[in-house]
């Protein structure tokens, strides 16, 4: 390996390259999903020739090589083993170019999600990809997860932001398709086979991006109604009413909004707690003349149907981010749980009830203490679980996944509906895939990464 570190040296530059106890622990933070191992070394290359200079040496001598973004993911995606060379795309984070014309945005893989929003602001659009994580996250992570988040009823996962891409395959060779057209058939569509391979593929160095107009007006809203037969009553109102302006639709059932009021002390739940469902919702419109009374409307003739019994409507960009921290900010909650378990599955909505019962009765009988919390983005098929059960042993965390896994099963639903597969859910990737799209899978891992070199033990 000593020889090998030297080469690698001089390609990144002793700026560029990290051993021994100079490795800090960002590089080896697991978030809780398994343990890290000790790397041979950590590369901060700052360009796509470096990234392939890197690899020939790696692949040349059958050293393996784990890819790394802004390590905000929750299967242990980026997590290095003993020995591994750990290839980090922080240094790579300079935004290009847009263009306001065809509306592209060219930039590096390890640009922070946030630094990409705030460009595209300038410019006057916006960059729909948009999650929690948003001042860590890099693009090249959101890309070779398919990230997905609070936007993907409106402008779907990450894949559909991206026209274009230039990635490292594992011998060296560069791929670039940086294609900036909606439109373009002339053969395959190499970048959807990398969009989402969580490292294991190749290695994502830059990006064309899609961006949208610039909503002009945002409403929201939160309300509480009493059955799951309201929730999509309402969630169908709003498509149809609303003019494809629907923005976000987060759903919160009631052991979660609970929990936020009694764990949470910085937060201020907007309605009492005395309903079965709470829904938080966005509209994204374009006429600042009539989209608030449009949208009021909306919610009007929900409460007259039914289907709402109680809501708020923000007034103010305050109120508005008072009404998402309720979804997005429970995790002064979260850490008084002790050890405790996140999901993230799909499943078709109309099952959505039924699994969280399911699951709660499920993980009782296992676990009488244990405390579940079901919320996520009802609009697009995807919920979350929190699931603390008093134990964070490994057999614990194996019999909640069997339990909760196993009625995705059965609902024909994904483990993984953002998040990837990573390695915590390795053993789990043929509950929701058949045996032969697994097999077509090893085969293209076969094909571009025959020594086996890139993310090694991940997804597959």
């Amino acid at each position: 390996m000593g020889h090998l570190l030297d080469d690698l040296a001089v390609i990144v530059d002793t700026s560029g390259i990290l051993t021994g106890n100079d490795i800090g622990s960002r590089y080896t933070d697991t978030r809780g999903h398994g343990a890290a191992g000790v790397p041979a070394c950590v590369l901060r290359p700052t360009s796509t020739a470096q990234v392939s200079s890197i690899l020939k040496l790696c692949n040349d001598a059958g050293r393996t090589v784990v890819p790394q973004g802004g390590m905000t993911g929750l299967v242990g995606g980026g997590t290095p083993g003993d020995g591994d060379v750990v290839l980090s795309l922080e240094r790579m984070n300079v935004i290009e170019e847009i263009d306001s014309t065809g509306r592209t945005m060219i930039a590096e893989a390890g640009v922070v999600l946030e630094t990409a929003h705030d460009a595209a602001d300038d410019a006057g659009f916006v960059l729909p990809i948009d999650l929690g994580a948003r001042g860590s996250a890099t693009l090249g992570g959101l890309i070779s997860t398919n990230a997905g988040g609070n936007r993907v009823i409106r402008y779907g996962m990450t894949r559909q932001s991206v026209l274009g891409l230039e990635v490292v395959l594992a011998d060296g060779t560069v791929l670039t398709s940086m294609n900036r057209m909606l439109k373009n058939n002339a053969g395959y569509d190499l970048k959807q086979m990398f969009i989402g391979s969580e490292g294991t593929l190749c290695i994502v160095t830059r990006c064309v991006l899609r961006l949208q107009p610039k909503p002009l007006t945002t409403s929201t809203a939160f309300v509480g109604m009493n059955d799951f037969q309201s929730v999509i009553g309402f969630l169908a109102l709003l498509d149809s009413r609303l003019g494809g302006d629907l923005g976000a639709f987060e759903v919160m059932w009631s052991e979660y909004y609970d929990f936020v009021g009694e764990r949470c002390p910085t937060l201020k739940p907007p309605l009492p707690a005395e309903h079965k469902f709470y829904v938080l919702t966005d509209a994204l419109g374009a006429d600042p003349d009539g989209d608030k009374e449009r949208f009021e409307a909306v919610l009007e003739v929900a409460h007259n149907q039914g289907l709402i019994q109680n809501g708020v409507i923000a007034q103010s960009d305050a109120d508005r981010e008072g009404l998402w921290a309720i979804r997005e900010g429970a995790w002064e909650g979260f850490r008084t749980l002790g050890p405790m378990f996140t999901y993230d599955v799909s499943m078709p909505i109309l099952t959505m009830d039924g699994f969280a019962t399911r699951a709660m009765v499920e993980i009782e009988a296992v676990f009488p203490f244990a405390t579940t919390l079901i919320l996520g983005h009802l609009g697009d098929g995807n919920l979350h679980a929190v699931v603390a059960v008093g134990d964070g042993s490994g057999l614990a965390h194996r019999k909640v996944n069997d339990i909760l896994y196993g009625i995705i099963r059965d609902l024909g639903g994904s483990v993984s509906a953002e998040h990837g597969i990573g390695t915590e859910k390795l053993d789990y990737l043929s509950w929701s895939r058949t045996d032969a799209e697994v097999e077509v899978m090893r085969a293209l891992k076969r094909m571009l990464d025959p020594k086996g070199i890139l993310n090694p033990g991940k997804v597959l």
